[in-house]
């Protein structure tokens, strides 16, 4: 059974930097394919990021430059690092590997 659980997430500035990790269970890590989503109130879900098994990355335009997916397959953790946030990109993050879902973390950007 695939387990998701994010963390990392915060009250930030904007302009300033947040880490969120995601732990997994329950799966092969290392060739499966993993994403970042975030759901900000009264809109859909949508995509943020992803990262293949064999480490290729693919971003939504809004947070290319900005932001970084990456993973530790030892430890069994996807990272997103974001930089220069913004106050949209308040919303609740998520972890999504194989049509499994986190419980996600709250990230805060402030004026």
């Amino acid at each position: 059974q695939v387990q998701l659980v994010e963390s990392g997430g915060g009250l930030v500035q904007a302009g300033g930097s947040l880490r969120l990790s995601c732990a997994a269970s329950g799966m092969i890590f290392d060739s499966t394919e993993m994403g970042w989503y975030r759901q900000s109130p009264g809109k859909q879900r949508e995509f943020v990021a992803l990262i293949t098994g064999d480490g290729r990355t693919l971003y939504e335009e809004p947070v290319k430059g900005r932001f970084a997916i990456s993973k530790d397959n030892a430890k069994k953790l996807l990272y997103l690092q974001m930089n220069k946030l913004k106050t949209e990109d308040t919303a609740v993050y998520y972890c999504e590997a194989e049509g499994n879902w986190g419980p996600g973390t709250q990230v805060t950007v402030s004026s």
